[in-house]
């Protein structure tokens, strides 16, 4: 019993001890790296009462996972399998995205500099611009993520 208990510790990741204030909602464009695969996705985070909605989709708009962080806890929202690769996905981002201001106080484990941060030795995070920035999780999967340009002026449009 107590060997479960440890690596159900090992396994929990890392959330904020307070919701961060994310200027939400928010649409991100996620590229994934691991070994010679890249892949684009899609990512809406969503504020929902005291609740963060984080939905994964991608290029052609399927789902392809959807949790909401409610009351420092994650849950599936929908009828998608279980995907624990987003939902550490979605713990880094929100580290990532935790303003500098509240970081300390919702990461105490966290280390940090001008473009720089991690909870050794799970995430690291590289600031390129204010909001584009990479993610390196321990599992050698790499991250670039950057706002979705959601601004269509046709009179511009070729």
């Amino acid at each position: 019993m107590l060997l479960c208990v440890l690596l159900n510790g090992c396994s929990s990741l890392p959330l904020p001890k307070h919701t961060p204030t994310l200027a939400l909602p928010m649409q991100l464009h996620v590229q994934r790296e691991h070994a010679d695969q890249r892949q684009d996705w899609l990512l809406v985070i969503q504020q929902e009462d005291a609740a963060l909605r984080w939905s994964l989709m991608d290029p052609l708009g399927i789902p392809l996972a959807r949790q909401v962080l409610q009351n420092g806890h994650w849950n599936a929202d929908g009828l998608l399998p279980p995907n624990p690769e987003a939902r550490e996905l979605f713990a880094a981002l929100l580290f990532a995205l935790t303003p500098n201001d509240q970081l300390a106080d919702n990461y105490p484990q966290a280390t940090s500099s001008t473009d720089r941060r991690a909870i050794e030795p799970r995430w690291h995070v590289h600031y390129q611009q204010p909001q584009v920035f990479s993610i390196d999780l321990q599992s050698d999967v790499h991250y670039t993520i950057s706002p979705l340009d959601t601004s269509f002026n046709p009179e511009t449009a070729p």
